[in-house]
């Protein structure tokens, strides 16, 4: 804990102070934010969900345009973009009155998210290598988990009051807490003064006009990269299941609604305690690929005791739902590191930023299509449903493994080749 929380490498450190603010804004701001829409602002909650939903799409966009500035002016610097876009436009909230402002202001949220995402992602891919790679971005996640949670807890406050000044107090902490995070990466550079020479080694030339240096494809031309990203980006639709279906399927069994809390805790648990330790190995292309099949194995596994719930008494149906997350969780951790592994392993290191792009435009596009999936499958078809989405996460688990392998398998035969011609050239010259 106190290596994820304190660690030694000036830019991880920056990292997870960064996160820890930008997770417990998070926190506050998913607690609080449909409430002060709908009772503060006055708007109708299928407005807010129209909003959201289109703010969404421009979170996609931000996603994949992140990559290529990150690739031109610096990851560091984008990541301080896209974090201050993200607070201005949340203390903006604070003066929306109608449906019009209060998407606009969505929109920049979304878009601001999606940047300062991918740039954390390729200021990772630039700056850290091999295990050590995987090994931060795990440990992130779970200081991410935490500090949610935590985050949740402070909103509680804001509940409680249940007053208009109460609620827009804590969205005005959401936004000050975001300029919080841009605090330790605006330090950074002063601390480590090799960052901004490499985050921008072998990167695409900000002025010639190119895009790219000689011989490095773009990502979607890389069809390994870009079957990487959709299979991974459908076991991704997990997190859909967990945030949607999970609630909406507990209210029409026999349990308690109170045990989506409980199980809520329990993910956040398994996290915390088993990430670091899932991403071990998955800085390897190959066990990336088993990691997501595993965890693609266990998702299936949870969906079928979700369904089981379905038919249960009250004490049969809390006691199955709890295995389920834990199943669930237990899968989200190993799919979660595998992916990660596959993400940076299988990129192009010259364009580290745009490869990063698109595999965060993945994880976008499965956040937006989880919800659907999710209410179209098991909550609308109950059991049959359930049995559908776990095929589904099966099948793209496979397809992962089998893309990680192919890919490895070629990369041995490439390394093959060129000892073989090293051998060859030092025998003739002898």
């Amino acid at each position: 804990m106190i290596q994820t929380f304190l660690p030694r490498d000036p830019v991880a450190r920056a990292l997870t102070f960064s996160t820890m603010a930008f997770a417990a804004s998070t926190g506050i701001f998913y607690t609080v934010s449909v409430l002060y829409f709908t009772r503060v602002v006055g708007l109708s909650a299928a407005t807010v969900g129209l909003g959201l939903g289109i703010a969404g799409g421009a979170g996609v966009l931000g996603s994949f345009l992140a990559g290529r500035w990150s690739d031109r002016r610096g990851a560091h610097r984008v990541q301080v973009w896209g974090l201050l876009a993200q607070a201005v436009a949340l203390a903006a909230y604070s003066f929306t009155a109608d449906a019009v402002s209060f998407t606009l202001v969505a929109v920049v949220v979304s878009a601001g998210r999606g940047v300062q995402s991918t740039a954390r992602q390729a200021l990772l891919a630039r700056w850290f290598t091999g295990p050590e790679r995987v090994d931060v971005r795990a440990r992130l996640r779970v200081v991410t988990n935490v500090l949610i949670g935590l985050g949740t807890l402070a909103a509680a406050v804001a509940l409680l009051v249940d007053t208009a000044a109460a609620y827009r107090t804590a969205m005005v902490a959401t936004a000050v807490l975001l300029l919080g995070a841009v605090v330790p990466l605006l330090l950074l550079p002063r601390r480590v003064p090799e960052l901004p020479a490499r985050m921008l080694e072998d990167a695409p030339s900000s002025s010639a006009g190119t895009d790219a240096p000689p011989d490095a494809p773009h990502p979607l031309r890389d069809r390994t990269y870009v079957a990487s990203v959709a299979l991974n980006a459908v076991v991704a639709m997990q997190f859909g299941v967990m945030t949607v279906g999970v609630p909406l399927w507990v209210a029409s069994t026999e349990a308690p609604t109170a045990v989506v809390s409980a199980l809520l805790v329990v993910n956040t648990a398994v996290v915390a305690l088993l990430q670091v330790r899932a991403s071990r190995g998955t800085h390897d292309v190959r066990g990336a690929g088993r990691a997501v099949r595993r965890g693609a194995v266990l998702l299936a596994g949870a969906c079928v005791l979700y369904a089981a719930a379905g038919h249960g008494s009250l004490v049969a149906a809390t006691a199955l739902l709890v295995l389920a997350a834990v199943a669930h969780s237990l899968g989200e951790v190993l799919s979660e590191a595998g992916g990660w592994g596959m993400a940076f392993e299988l990129a192009d290191p010259r364009r580290a930023g745009a490869y990063q792009g698109l595999s965060q435009t993945g994880y976008a596009l499965a956040g937006m299509a989880a919800p659907v999936v999710v209410t179209a499958l098991p909550i609308r078809f109950g059991t049959p449903g359930w049995l559908a989405l776990g095929g589904i996460f099966v099948v793209a688990g496979a397809g992962a493994a089998a893309v990680a392998r192919r890919a490895a398998d070629r990369a041995d035969a490439a390394s093959s080749s060129d000892a073989g011609r090293s051998t060859e050239a030092t025998v003739a010259t002898s």
